[in-house]
């Protein structure tokens, strides 16, 4: 959530800032505002919305060769001009942008600002008042700076200019994002290497508790006790045209459609030319040596961690616990001797995530870091990654990174079968391939799946998807879609679970989403379609080809049935995206909700 942006150097900063902020909207954010600094000073223009309106805020006759950024997602208090960033000091010689919580700044507020006056309800205008008192108090900045990071406790990533010193920004990170980007005559810094790749592909990573002066000729990196770190930068493999809707009109529907090539992708990326699957031998290793495996995501990386349960179970015989990471972090159950944990995120900083991860570190045991982002967070600090080889995955709802991770999960499994001498009954790269040209069948149906979305999900306020077995998780997944970005109260449920007291809640012409594509409760789900029919509902039944029946609303291409998930989303997702079309919702950007997840 949030996004910072900040550039120095000999060009006009202002539209390097804007566009940054720009490719940081799938971040999440209901304000935005940029603070540059000239001859005459430090100018700050901000509003509650969209960057389109502080685009219109923005003076265009101002000039200026630094500044700062950033996309607010509110946490402490209420969106707003006022608490949106930058946030300055008093005197109003410090400018301050902020990403993360801090944890402890109500204790920070009475210890050291009990006499100064605060204009905004935030946790960051904190951290600017106190390197203000720090300076007053004879500190140079740098030491005031230092000394105050020193204090903050919680998740922060921070970009400080000076009036005084229009030469310079500082910059620091804990927890949340952040990264440096190195050019010929300028640098930059950004919460994600897409907000800068307008200007430099080169960055350097930034560890935690890291303080860095970012000159236009050069950077500093320090750690919090002055100590001088040489970090080599490495190359973004990023390709601008990645992170552009081209001719769609969502990143959404875009995305949707990439998903068969992202499969082809990951096949190519985990074989060895035209022979077998392929992942790092430590890895198929750490897996066999484990007596339970344990599962840590939230959200849509939760829903597919369920599904990779089923893979591990079935193919490499290894148990498989899935926990939401927000719940496991603060409720650890009694571990197993051996356990290898499983860390699942599209963004590789999902902070929920992360503070398990840290924990599972101290306790001594090794963990996997499955994401799409290679260098960042989670992928660091876990002794292993894979990738998922999605490319940008911008809208706020995810779908491509979704089936990746479920492809790589079951390229996981079916690798450490085989290592471990267990049969796997099937061609892997085969079935793959077979979803793969099913997926772009479905993605070629959109007026199918448009109908759907308008005779079903027009003008209800619920709706509900019921599954057994491997389709209960797709119907989560189903749910989470739907709720996400039309706003419509869905929820979904194990089939077997209607009697136990859900279907109190049908009503009426209650759409209820059904699917039957597997064969061994293909029959009971059947049943539960006519217990939600007999009391009024309206159903949608989606099945497999070969176990259709002529009642069913829409069929999808034959798969393996173990590999199910991975095409049965596509309707999941396609429906959802309709619906909120209808519905006049803002697809890629819902409200409330954020891309990459940065606070606990």
């Amino acid at each position: 959530m949030c996004g910072i942006v900040g550039y120095i150097g000999y060009n006009d900063s202002k539209e390097i800032l804007l566009k940054g902020l720009e490719k940081l909207e799938y971040r999440g954010y209901d304000s935005a505002g940029i603070a540059v600094i000239n001859e005459q000073g430090v100018q700050i223009f901000k509003e509650k919305g969209r960057i389109a309106d502080l685009r219109e805020a923005v003076d265009p006759t101002v000039e200026a060769f630094a500044g700062i950024g950033h996309t607010r997602w509110a946490t402490h208090g209420v969106p707003s001009k006022t608490n949106s960033h930058p946030h300055q000091s008093n005197s109003g010689r410090f400018t301050l942008v902020h990403n993360g919580v801090i944890e402890n700044y109500d204790i920070l507020k009475r210890e050291y600002l009990q006499n100064v006056p605060l204009k905004s309800e935030t946790d960051t205008e904190v951290i600017v008042q106190i390197v203000e008192l720090f300076v007053n108090n004879g500190l140079s900045v740098a030491e005031a700076f230092r000394k105050t990071l020193t204090l903050l406790h919680g998740s922060y990533a921070l970009a400080l200019i000076d009036e005084q010193d229009k030469e310079t920004l500082f910059v620091a990170k804990n927890k949340s994002p952040l990264l440096v980007g190195l050019g010929l005559g300028f640098n930059v810094v950004a919460s994600d290497a897409m907000a800068m790749l307008q200007v430099t592909d080169k960055f350097v990573e930034l560890m935690d508790g890291e303080m860095v002066i970012i000159e236009k000729e050069g950077v500093t990196i320090q750690n919090l006790i002055g100590e001088t770190i040489i970090r080599e930068p490495y190359t973004a493999e990023l390709d601008a045209g990645d992170i552009e809707k081209g001719t769609y009109p969502h990143y959404m529907l875009k995305e949707i459609d990439e998903q068969p090539v992202v499969i082809r992708k990951i096949i190519q990326n985990y074989q060895d030319g035209n022979g077998p699957l392929e992942i790092d031998r430590d890895i198929v290793t750490a897996m066999n040596a484990a007596d339970r495996i344990y599962i840590i995501a939230a959200g849509t990386s939760y829903h597919a961690g369920l599904v990779g349960k089923q893979f591990i179970e079935k193919l490499a015989k290894i148990p498989v616990e899935v926990h939401i990471s927000s719940e496991f972090g603060y409720n650890i159950p009694l571990l197993s001797e051996k356990p290898l944990f499983i860390f699942i995120s599209q963004s590789g900083e999902t902070a929920d995530s992360r503070q398990v991860l840290v924990k599972v570190k101290e306790m001594g045991h090794e963990a996997i870091t499955i994401t799409n982002v290679p260098g960042s967070t989670l992928s660091r600090e876990a002794d292993y990654t894979l990738l998922l080889h999605a490319g940008p995955e911008i809208a706020v709802a995810s779908t491509k990174a979704y089936t990746a991770q479920i492809a790589v999960l079951a390229i996981l499994a079916e690798v450490t079968a085989k290592s471990s001498g267990q049969k796997v009954d099937f061609d892997l790269v085969k079935e793959l391939g077979i979803i793969a040209n099913a997926m772009e069948v479905l993605c070629d149906s959109k007026e199918q799946f448009e109908m759907i979305a308008s005779e079903y999900l027009a003008t209800t306020r619920n709706c509900f998807f019921i599954g057994r077995g491997i389709d209960y998780y797709v119907g989560l997944e189903g749910a989470l879609k739907l709720k996400e970005i039309s706003y419509i109260q869905a929820e979904g449920f194990a089939g077997g679970e209607l009697k136990h007291g859900t279907i109190a809640l049908i009503e009426e012409g209650t759409p209820v989403v059904a699917l039957a594509t597997q064969k061994f409760v293909n029959l009971s789900i059947r049943g539960n379609v006519k217990e939600v029919a007999s009391r009024g509902a309206n159903p949608c039944i989606i099945s497999m080809e070969g176990l259709n029946t002529e009642d069913d609303r829409l069929v999808i291409p034959e798969v393996h049935e173990l590999l199910t998930p991975l095409i049965s989303v596509i309707p999941m997702q396609l429906i959802s995206y309709y619906a909120a079309l209808h519905r006049n919702c803002d697809v890629d950007k819902p409200r409330n909700l954020a891309k990459s997840v940065t606070v606990e």
